[in-house]
């Protein structure tokens, strides 16, 4: 039995630990809809799940709170499917190893799974408990948010109603989000007739590993290095003076994951292969140098492999290489009112090159549309250049904050009775769903908030342990004193904004 079932508070664990054994990545939530739907059955709530693949509870008020405002509560049930090279893991099948590391909940060379199992496992506990005080109470629990917010963006007028909505998808406790960027995917895709190697030629597989990787939202201003653009840095350098061919390249493999490794196999004449193993080597030190105080795990390594048959042709070999090193990656700027939030941002999230195909795929945030329209026509440019068909898809609008919403001045209120301190108020650099919901259920007054998550979508994710405490205590403690907003408030006539 795992040793989180001891920690506190109990019940929020027990339904956490419920959901790592229920494999969940998105795009395969069969078995963790099942599970979410007998779960709620047996709560005694009703239960339903809607066109979308979303999961919906209603549970009714406390007796005596029956004129209160209703609460919808919101997570994700999907997870980042992301895990070390070495770990040997099936997300389909597979249940997720958690261990504890001192006041953090870890998995075992995988992602955890907190991102966004621990908003659902607080809806799971508020369903189940009878002794909680609140007024009407409905839950959704989302599909395939990681993926393109599908489940959000299915969601039907009237399927949730509420005057408030509470988003339990933020990462750092003490913090209440009002606001969130907009994202687009862009996809670049070639088709190509391959070439035959040369038979004299030696093939090299190189392999960059070992980065730290991370959110492409929330932390794509932390420095992390790209694997991909690091790749582009030797191909680049290896094409021009070591004549090398390009035989596959393989990175990343999430849009909303900066990726952590990328692998390449090309071929060098035989005179060639001790320079090129020599500058894989200085690659390495100059790499560790530029990220010394980033990127403590960086690998770059290079073996010899069969030489393959076919390979890329080097006219589309140069045409690929070059928007790869020149395709905008990273933060493009800051908002100018909040200069330590970023405002707009690209994340060169996967290459697939090999077998006469080429795909690349970015994902561009912003809190600002026009900034967003412009980075995706920048990097749509750099593709087109290279002969490559390019194509947006999946974007979705940013969640304008307001700052006079009735909610938020009383969950600061509320905080501070509860905490002795003022919680931060924040726009997050992420896709949360709130504006997306909002559009279907018009008048919600939103805040978004969570335990403290560090490293999501990376096998480094952790969970702050006490953190879950506070988080849930303030959930407990809203939902109670929601009357506030109609009786204490002067902001909030009715209980929503005006």
């Amino acid at each position: 039995m795992s040793e989180i079932l001891s920690l506190a508070p109990q019940n929020v664990w027990k339904h956490f630990y419920s959901l790592t054994q229920i494999p969940r990545p998105s795009g395969h939530l069969k078995k963790i809809q099942a599970f979410l739907l007998e779960f709620g059955k047996n709560a005694g709530v009703e239960t339903f799940q809607d066109e979308a693949g979303n999961i919906i509870y209603r549970k009714p008020a406390t007796p005596g709170m029956e004129n209160r405002k209703t609460v919808i509560l919101q997570a994700h049930m999907d997870m980042v499917p992301q895990k070390n090279k070495d770990t040997q893991h099936d997300f389909e099948n597979d249940p997720i190893q958690t261990y504890v590391d001192g006041e953090w909940v870890r998995a075992k060379g995988t992602t955890l799974g907190a991102d966004n199992g621990m908003g659902v496992a607080a809806i799971m506990t508020v369903m189940e408990d009878k002794t909680l005080k609140h007024g009407p109470l409905q839950a959704l629990i989302t599909a395939d948010e990681e993926t393109g917010m599908y489940g959000a963006f299915g969601l039907k007028p009237g399927t949730v109603e509420g005057e408030i909505l509470l988003n339990l998808d933020s990462e750092e406790e003490g913090e209440l989000y009002i606001g969130c960027a907009g994202g687009e995917d862009l996809t670049a895709t070639l088709e190509y007739k391959e070439e035959e190697t040369d038979p004299e030629d030696v093939a090299l597989k190189v392999t960059l590993k070992g980065l730290r990787g991370g959110h492409s939202g929330i932390q794509i201003g932390w420095g992390h290095a790209n694997a991909n653009k690091l790749m582009a840095r030797f191909m680049n350098q290896v094409i021009t003076y070591d004549e090398a061919c390009l035989v596959s390249w393989e990175g990343g493999n999430m849009r909303n994951a900066i990726p952590r490794e990328c692998e390449a196999v090309i071929t060098v004449p035989a005179s060639e292969v001790d320079d090129v193993l020599a500058f894989v080597g200085e690659c390495e030190q100059v790499w560790r140098d530029e990220f010394a105080t980033i990127e403590d795990g960086l690998s770059f390594t290079a073996e010899r492999v069969e030489l393959p048959k076919m390979m890329v042709p080097d006219e589309i070999r140069d045409n690929l290489v070059d928007a790869i090193f020149a395709c905008p990656n990273g933060v493009e700027r800051f908002i100018p009112t909040i200069p330590d939030t970023v405002e707009t941002s690209s994340n060169l999230a996967i290459v697939e090159i090999g077998n006469g195909k080429a795909a690349i795929k970015v994902l561009t945030r912003s809190s600002r549309e026009s900034m967003k329209d412009y980075r995706n026509t920048a990097i749509e440019s750099c593709f087109s250049m290279a002969g490559m068909q390019v194509v947006r898809s999946g974007g979705y609008s940013g969640w304008e904050p307001d700052v006079n919403s009735p909610i938020l001045h009383a969950m600061k209120e509320s905080y501070k009775a509860q905490f002795g301190e003022i919680p931060s108020v924040k726009v997050i650099h992420a896709g949360l769903e709130c504006g997306i919901i909002g559009a279907v259920v018009p008048g919600l007054d939103m805040i978004s908030f969570g335990p403290t998550l560090q490293c999501p979508h990376t096998p480094e994710e952790r969970c702050l342990i006490p953190s879950v405490t506070k988080f849930y205590e303030f959930l407990i403690a809203t939902l109670e004193n929601t009357h506030g907003y109609d009786e204490d408030n002067p902001i909030a006539k009715n209980g929503v904004r005006q």
